[in-house]
């Protein structure tokens, strides 16, 4: 069941990466306008944000496999209609973002649901350092992917989207031989207050309620990933190939991150560890916004990188091992809401910023705004910090 579930999540995690990169750099080559990359974010953001009742209490009342297998089928069709919108010549934003807004929609359940499977795949016991695996697994293929994507999308952008929805097609395959150890019950009806019953749970737990925001937070104004292709382009004059580099970089320090993890998984001071490392993610996107060398810039993203796993692997752990099977959907759901806003809002953030006052001085003040929101949660979640240990007291 776990080479089926890795080696699907992989195929999948890879062709993410390859149409991230090709999608990006096609947009920015419409206008040059660093606002076109934020709005590229939000057409992936607003369904996750409008529908998370729906996703949530969908993924807790019914087949979570069949919700993953069908959400990726939806997803390949809108890829085969990118590619075919390149292929054709017809890029046009409007509809580039109309396809988008039909891929987050099918991404706001699948990725929902596919959130609650590696925990009923593994006891508790081994569930850290399976997650520990499971996200530098992740991040080899980030440091791959954005490096194949550029040089696909050097080739042809075409090639690229091409590339990325035969290989989730692939991903469709391996998923179909996942078996969960444990199934939810299925029971109850799908009310509006069932599906409200996970914003209840959150708020009953401030470490969980911290967690989640001070990463969303921190995130959605630190975030740098949107305007790579703008320093690439632009500031750093490296090109499609170098913008791939780029974007693996930040993988190369989650990567090694998430190994020293999986060696060694965090097991006390959980919280002040968490305030730490997004800190730290901060101070390194500061350093990445003034930097003017590749290989400067590099390093300093892959410390972002490396912190950010981090931060991620407590805040997974801290949502996984706390919440019941029955309510997992609909917390996770709430999880991604959060994560999309720090991603997909985020980079709307960034490029409407960067349109504003310039790409170094968006990534600049985000990185700072991190630092200073670090400071406040610390204050406003006090639970925070004085969390130690990862289940029992979240």
């Amino acid at each position: 069941m776990l080479v089926a579930y890795f080696g699907s999540f992989l195929t999948g995690e890879c062709a993410a990466q390859i149409q991230s990169v090709a999608v990006a750099w096609t947009v920015y080559q419409i206008a040059h306008r660093p606002l076109d990359l934020g709005l590229v974010g939000l057409a992936l953001f607003i369904p996750s944000l409008l529908l998370v009742p729906v996703t949530g209490i969908v993924a807790d009342r019914f087949d979570r496999r069949a919700i993953v297998l069908l959400a990726a089928g939806v997803e390949v069709v809108a890829r085969i209609a990118l590619f075919w919108l390149v292929l054709r010549g017809h890029v046009r934003l409007e509809l580039v973002l109309g396809i988008l807004l039909v891929t987050g929609t099918a991404s706001a359940f699948g990725a929902t649901a596919e959130r609650t499977i590696l925990i009923n795949l593994v006891d508790e016991e081994r569930y850290m350092r399976m997650t520990a695996l499971y996200s530098a697994m992740r991040e080899l293929v980030v440091i791959g992917g954005p490096a194949v994507g550029g040089v696909l999308v050097a080739i042809s952008p075409a090639i690229a989207l091409a590339t990325a929805a035969g290989m989730l097609g692939l991903s469709m395959c391996a998923f179909a031989f996942v078996r969960l150890r444990r199934a939810i019950s299925g029971e109850g009806s799908a009310t509006w207050q069932s599906a409200l019953e996970g914003f209840r749970f959150v708020r009953a737990q401030p470490a969980l309620l911290g967690a989640i925001s001070l990463d969303l937070f921190a995130v959605l104004f630190g975030g740098s990933l949107a305007l790579l292709p703008v320093y690439a382009s632009d500031i750093l004059h490296v090109g499609a190939t170098g913008f791939g580099i780029l974007r693996s970089s930040v993988a190369v320090g989650a990567l090694a991150a998430g190994i020293l993890l999986h060696r060694y998984p965090p097991v006390r001071h959980i919280g002040t560890l968490l305030l730490a490392t997004v800190a730290g993610f901060g101070l390194a996107t500061i350093v990445f916004a003034f930097s003017r060398t590749l290989w400067f810039s590099i390093v300093a993203l892959a410390v972002a990188g490396a912190f950010d796993m981090i931060s991620v692997v407590i805040r997974n752990g801290l949502v996984q091992l706390n919440t019941p099977n029955d309510m997992l959907g609909r917390v996770s759901a709430i999880e991604m809401v959060f994560i999309g806003a720090s991603n997909e809002l985020g980079d709307f953030e960034s490029g409407a910023l960067a349109q504003a006052i310039g790409a170094v001085g968006s990534v600049a003040a985000g990185g700072i705004a991190t630092v200073l929101i670090v400071a406040l949660w610390a204050i406003a979640f006090p639970t925070i910090a004085r969390t130690d240990r990862l289940t029992g007291e979240a």
